[in-house]
């Protein structure tokens, strides 16, 4: 039992560590530009089947390293293109966009790729156990969190501590004043889309050795994303890491003793911290703290 229980909990941590990547997208995104990004999950995707193209090219180092770049720079493209037409309107515009969008990326990926499920050859030496007990404890889920772990705390010391960071973060309590000091609103919109579409694209490239890649594994992490920050407290990236990293823990403890509700429980968790604090653990409306 105490196996299964580690072999689970594993699990969520690393699933939780892919719904923060995910959810620190979304949540830079919606905290500046006011989107709420229905083609994340498209992004991540694409992510990985970009990685597996280059993979077959320049290696898979190569791929992983190449791919969340690729991605950003087509999330800018569609920033500066269509979504920075629907700033100032109602979020509605927005959202209905990108719920498109989402369903366009999905189906060109099923279009290029195919809508079989392609497997993702990790590096042999990653891919071995670290022991007979730990099975379940590759050197490629080591190498995930590892990666994951290291793009946070990069994340949270280029918003703290670098100019560019300050402004994002101001811009989040009042884009009008930033602006009116002489920050291009417009370019720093379109850096901080890119900068979490990067996030997206790096959890499809180490997903893709984790869980394989299929035209839909987006989908599937979209809306834990979403709880992640609601749990966490809008506004709040402290408080989307811990969102995330709990309803990964939560859905794989669940899976031990009551494996069909392993998805409804994030559902239960989300309502339960909802009804104690309506803004989320750590939440601070409109700011990144």
């Amino acid at each position: 039992m105490t196996t299964l229980i580690l072999f689970n909990v594993t699990n969520g941590l690393i699933i939780g560590a892919f719904y923060v990547l995910m959810a620190l997208g979304l949540s830079l995104i919606l905290n500046l530009s006011g989107v709420i990004n229905f083609a994340h999950g498209g992004f991540l995707t694409l992510g990985g089947y970009v990685a597996y193209a280059l993979s077959l090219r320049i290696g898979f180092w190569g791929g992983l390293l190449v791919a969340p770049f690729v991605v950003a720079l087509l999330g800018i493209v569609i920033e500066r293109v269509m979504i920075r037409r629907l700033y100032g309107r109602d979020p509605l515009y927005s959202l209905l966009l990108t719920f498109g969008l989402a369903f366009i990326l999905e189906d060109g990926t099923r279009w290029y790729w195919g809508p079989q499920g392609l497997p993702v050859t990790v590096p042999a030496f990653l891919a071995q156990p670290l022991s007979t007990s730990l099975f379940f404890i590759t050197g490629y889920r080591l190498f995930m969190v590892a990666v994951a772990a290291a793009v946070i705390a990069g994340l949270f010391v280029f918003l703290r501590y670098t100019r560019l960071g300050l402004r994002i973060r101001a811009g989040t309590l009042d884009l009008d004043t930033v602006s009116s000091l002489g920050v291009n609103v417009r370019l720093l919109r379109s850096f901080n889309f890119g900068l979490g579409i990067f996030l997206a694209g790096l959890s499809g490239a180490l997903a893709g050795g984790q869980l394989g890649l299929i035209p839909t594994m987006g989908t599937g992490l979209l809306m834990p994303s979403f709880i992640a920050i609601i749990v966490g407290g809008v506004g709040s990236l402290p408080g989307t890491l811990v969102g995330g990293l709990l309803i990964g823990v939560a859905s794989g403890i669940t899976t031990v003793f009551w494996p069909s509700a392993s998805e409804a429980v994030m559902y239960v968790l989300m309502a339960v911290v909802l009804m104690v604090r309506p803004r989320g653990l750590f939440g601070e409306e409109g700011m990144l703290t």
